[in-house]
């Protein structure tokens, strides 16, 4: 099978890290290759030097036989390698022509929108897809966006695909419709390299896989010849636990309730839509749906920071609608935001501080007027060791945390009981293992089923459909928010979950 690429000795070092350590990586024509790692094992900024993002400090790369240098991505479209990032890369008010035909070499000064909208119907349809040349980015569904994406780089001709955890924002159905095309790809001959963190999609799409470690290649297999299991330990090191045991549920009291709750998006747009709901202790409730159909404005609305427009929120059995973050807080609410490093932590802030961001106010860590140092030192000492947050000391700055750190950090100030002294009564996760390797995720999940055995009720919102399965005991499906289903782990499968999920449900009600 020829090479396409052939990556050689590739040795890229930042201040205090060697990001990639002496790295052979080879991509065939024709095959799927899989990139998995840890977050901060290398893949990324391996794949950003073979778009010529990053140059090497050693090594060489090979384009089709022969060694090439890349001084930028200009370079790398050039040689026929084209990458879609993992947030699209697109212009909402533009059309999908000129998103597409943006940045083409031989583009006339008035576009023949006609010639080129015929083009780009031809690949379109090559694949399966039905694109409208003429419709602007805002009006597609993410799986549609994504095939915007490929198409861009189709378009200009490229053979060598970079794929960064594409289906991250698609339904099942749109995966399945994304794998069918790649391996429409492949078997033209083009070769694709595929990052994901999800293993099951390794072995759905993959011809091979490499798994890096530390900046290392620790292994490079054909995906027949391993199992999810092997590439999970060559990844961390260690064996990982997939399935967690999950008691069923003795759900208890009902800690929160949400009553016809309606919210605007940061747009100005309604983002919740007479939204009814119940949380009970010892219990978890999925909300499983694309990212964008209200989970985030639900989550924000029950943590008191984001207003209500109309509707009721009840927990522990106190209207809380719009009151302050405190008082939510006070009432044993705990928060886990998405995007951990934008809105979990202060970044230029101490370990300790952060662990204390919410405590600091309360007994025994404050009389109002000093804080107590001694007991906040020693207290936080105590979370890094019970939440196994890895870091030289509490003194270190945040921003210092890998991304699985990061999150053990927050749910390390959260769950603890650093304030009221007990477990939360409801646990809002919002995204919680999004961009989390297997071994932060796995604790993750771990961590959120204890809580569930102590009683505390949880809100758990995510996009992973199989995880959402996994943990949940009953399940809502969100589409432009409103909830469109709730059922019970065990009356539903993930086709059923996708179909509620999709746009197709919405036009039929």
């Amino acid at each position: 099978m020829d090479e396409l690429v052939g990556l050689r000795g590739i040795v890229k070092r930042f201040p205090g890290v060697v990001a990639n350590d002496h790295v052979d990586f080879t991509l065939r024509r024709g095959e799927v290759h899989a990139l998995l790692g840890e977050n901060g094992a290398g893949k990324t900024t391996l794949m950003n030097i073979l778009y010529g993002l990053y140059k090497p400090d050693e090594g060489g790369i090979y384009i089709k036989g022969k060694r090439v240098k890349l001084k930028s991505p200009r370079d790398a479209i050039e040689l026929g390698i084209g990458m879609v990032h993992q947030n699209f890369r697109l212009i909402e008010g533009h059309t999908v022509l000129e998103n597409i035909v943006l940045g083409a070499r031989d583009l006339e000064f008035v576009i023949d929108s006609k010639r080129r909208g015929e083009e780009i119907r031809r690949i379109a349809e090559n694949y399966g897809w039905k694109i409208d040349p003429e419709m602007k980015i805002w009006q597609l569904s993410a799986g549609e966006k994504q095939q915007v994406e490929l198409l861009k780089i189709l378009y200009r001709g490229a053979d060598i695909l970079i794929l960064d955890e594409p289906t991250s924002v698609l339904t099942p159905q749109e995966t399945r419709e994304l794998f069918r095309a790649l391996r429409r790809m492949a078997s033209e001959g083009k070769g694709i390299i595929f990052i994901t963190h999800k293993l099951n999609e390794v072995f759905e799409v993959s011809d091979r896989v490499t798994v890096m470690r530390k900046g290392r290649v620790v292994v490079t297999e054909k995906t027949t010849e391993t199992t999810q299991e092997q590439l999970a330990n060559y990844m961390v090191g260690r064996p990982v636990v997939f399935r967690p045991e999950i008691a069923e549920a003795v759900s208890g009291e009902e800690v929160a309730r949400v009553i016809d709750l309606e919210a605007l998006s940061d747009k100005g747009i309604p983002a919740l839509r007479k939204v009814n709901l119940t949380i009970r202790s010892g219990e978890i409730v999925g909300i499983a749906g694309v990212s964008g159909n209200g989970q985030v404005e639900l989550a924000e609305v029950m943590a008191g920071l984001r207003k209500a427009t109309g509707g009721r929120v009840i927990i522990a059995g106190v209207d809380v609608t719009n009151k302050d973050p405190r008082k939510i807080i006070e009432l044993g609410v705990a928060y886990i935001p998405p995007e951990s490093i934008k809105w979990g932590i202060i970044p230029d802030m101490r370990i300790v501080d952060n662990l204390f961001l919410k405590a600091y106010r309360y007994h025994p860590y404050s009389n109002k007027l000093i804080l107590n140092w001694r007991k906040i030192f020693e207290d936080s000492e105590r979370l890094v060791r019970d939440f196994e947050v890895i870091t030289p000391n509490i003194f270190n700055k945040a921003r210092s945390l890998s991304g699985g750190n990061i999150q053990r950090l927050i749910l390390a100030r959260e769950l603890s009981g650093i304030i009221g002294g007990g477990i939360p009564k409801l646990i809002v996760a919002a995204y919680p293992t999004k961009g989390l390797d297997v071994g932060a995720t796995e604790f993750v999940h771990k961590t959120l089923l204890k809580y569930k055995k102590l009683g505390s009720g949880i809100l758990f919102i995510s996009e992973d459909l199989e995880e959402i399965m996994m943990l949940s005991d009953r399940i809502a499906v969100m589409l432009e928010g409103r909830i469109t289903g709730i059922l019970h782990r065990g009356e539903t499968n993930i086709e059923r979950l996708g179909l509620l999920m999709s746009k197709a449900v919405a036009e039929k009600r």
